[in-house]
């Protein structure tokens, strides 16, 4: 079963995430109190696999993700695919393509994780999401399909 391992949260641009065991996401938005939060935008939140992370010798938050998973194949998502993390309802958006910010963490980390930073999100329902909740992966069809 797939499943939240971390949350964080950006408290200011260029700092480290800060690490939280419950958060509020709001509906098209992001998550509560994150300075990455915007209105309308297909960059709402970055999920990461911690197979991933743990596989590069990272840690969880280090490449500036919302949510950590276990068990979720995010490289496997698709854009439009929604998933119900808590209380919240996500929609797969675009992968995240690593900026050259990755290079401050390691020399080489950007190209490293080419096709590996993970999947945006943008924020379809609002809720409560806390470390350890299940994700659910939900049929979606998307318009026209």
């Amino acid at each position: 079963m797939a499943e939240v391992t971390h949350l964080f949260r950006c408290v200011a641009h260029r700092l480290p995430m800060r690490a939280v065991e419950e958060i509020e996401a709001v509906a098209n938005r992001g998550f509560a109190g994150c300075a990455h939060a915007q209105s309308g935008g297909l960059r709402q939140i970055l999920l990461m696999d911690v197979e991933t992370l743990e596989e590069m010798k990272l840690r969880p938050g280090e490449v500036k993700e919302n949510i950590s998973t276990r068990g979720l194949d995010v490289r496997g998502l698709r854009p439009g695919q929604r998933l119900r993390i808590g209380e919240a309802l996500l929609e797969v958006t675009v992968p995240c393509e690593p900026c050259k910010r990755m290079e401050e963490i390691r020399a080489g980390l950007k190209s490293e994780l080419r096709g590996r930073r993970g999947q945006l999100c943008r924020m379809v329902e609002g809720g409560r999401i806390r470390a350890g909740d299940l994700i659910v992966a939900l049929e979606y069809e998307r318009a026209g399909a």
